[in-house]
């Protein structure tokens, strides 16, 4: 059966990601690692390479310069949006934290002291925490390509606490729709985190995630309240945030 387009996009992204991480990595490595055939990676690589997203080597591909660069603007954005977040976070707060890479990235610019982070975000255990913050992991199925905690009992054990503010990234963002994000299983862990915030709950998005409708609504744009960007955000959109009643911070 061919391959749904999702998932054909889901696994070069992933292949990306890998790039990204490792530098040069070989077919064989990425066939193992993403359950395909050799035949399978090396069509993928030849499509990213086409888009000009990475370079082709003799069984194995790199970073290409184009997607360097693009790369680490979008990082440097994204560690913006993350600095200026966690500037935030105050002495005692206690705040959820998704599974977003940008979200993540709050954890080592936190210094307000005694701060108790809660989160299905596996990955935060390689994350530098200078400020010492207490990390609650909500446990659950952990999907190893991702570091995220989904399921049942990660969803019960969510049910199960409250924190002050929340900060979490997203798939998409558009002022018709609202919050999305593509992991089905994430979609309601996100809806319990805004639910279960007492007080401000922040979406990270930089400006490529705005105008994305993938996956499904974690929340509508009636309730969302604050939005985390870049400069590069669409001044349309960010206008029309505005107009609902959403304060729209946008980093310099």
């Amino acid at each position: 059966m061919k391959a749904s387009r999702s998932i054909v996009n889901s696994r070069r992204e992933k292949i990306l990601e890998t790039v990204r991480g490792e530098g040069d990595v070989t077919v064989t490595a990425l066939a193992e690692q993403l359950q395909v055939s050799p035949l399978t990676i090396r069509r993928d690589l030849q499509y990213l390479e086409e888009h000009k997203l990475l370079e082709r080597f003799y069984g194995g591909a790199r970073n290409g310069g184009a997607e360097a660069a693009r790369k680490n603007s979008r990082e440097l954005r994204k560690e913006k949006i993350a600095r200026y977040a966690a500037s935030l976070v105050e002495d005692r707060d206690s705040i959820f934290i998704n599974t977003s890479s940008t979200a993540l990235a709050m954890v080592k610019y936190i210094t307000s002291r005694r701060v108790t982070i809660i989160t299905n975000n596996g990955n935060i255990m390689n994350e530098e925490n200078p400020s010492q913050a207490t990390i609650i992991l909500l446990g659950g199925e952990l999907r190893y390509m991702k570091g995220a905690m989904v399921g049942d009992f990660t969803r019960n054990n969510l049910a199960q606490v409250t924190a002050k503010k929340s900060f979490m990234g997203c798939s998409g963002l558009s002022p018709d729709i609202g919050m999305t994000t593509e992991m089905v299983s994430e979609v309601t862990l996100n809806q319990l985190m805004f639910q279960r915030v007492t007080g401000s709950a922040y979406i990270l998005a930089d400006s490529t995630k705005f105008g994305e409708k993938i996956g499904s609504v974690s929340c509508p744009p009636e309730k969302i309240e604050n939005i985390i960007t870049d400069a590069d955000a669409p001044a349309e959109m960010v206008r029309q945030f505005r107009e609902i009643g959403t304060w729209v911070y946008q980093v310099d």
